[in-house]
């Protein structure tokens, strides 16, 4: 019994334990996210069970631009035209999103890039996790 629990738990770590985003994953951050959750630095999370608002990023090669944009009832997406422009650097093994506006600049460190999953963490250690949203389909 004792060897099957430790089986369990190497399973669960080793699976748990992601290797380095890779360069061809950068291309699953590309369309719309949806904020699923947020992780405070003290533990506390803040859990979003509907969003009117998406994350919408255009990646190319190494740079790209983030918008937010809100789906209408007919499957078409309203924005504005505020955009963030971002560089993705890999150092150590890492990626890393870094951000640049007119206003600011700031760094997200990606945790998880899949198809349907993206989790960063900002400089203030606030964990952001995104999925992706049920779209409507255009009219």
């Amino acid at each position: 019994m004792k060897i099957k629990i430790v089986i369990a738990l190497a399973f669960v770590f080793f699976v748990s334990c992601k290797e380095a985003i890779d360069k061809t994953e950068i291309q699953n951050l590309n369309g719309y996210w949806e904020i699923e959750k947020v992780i405070f630095p003290d533990g506390e999370d803040k859990e979003y069970k509907v969003s009117e608002t998406f994350d919408y990023f255009e990646v190319k090669g190494d740079s790209g631009t983030r918008k937010k944009g809100m789906q209408q009832f007919d499957g078409t997406f309203l924005s504005n035209d505020v955009s963030e422009s971002f560089s993705i650097e890999f150092q150590d093994g890492k990626c890393f999103i870094n951000y640049k506006t007119d206003f600011a600049k700031w760094q997200e460190k990606v945790l998880v890039l899949t198809k349907e999953s993206l989790v960063v963490v900002n400089n203030s250690d606030i964990e952001y996790h995104y999925k992706r949203p049920i779209l409507l389909e255009k009219n």
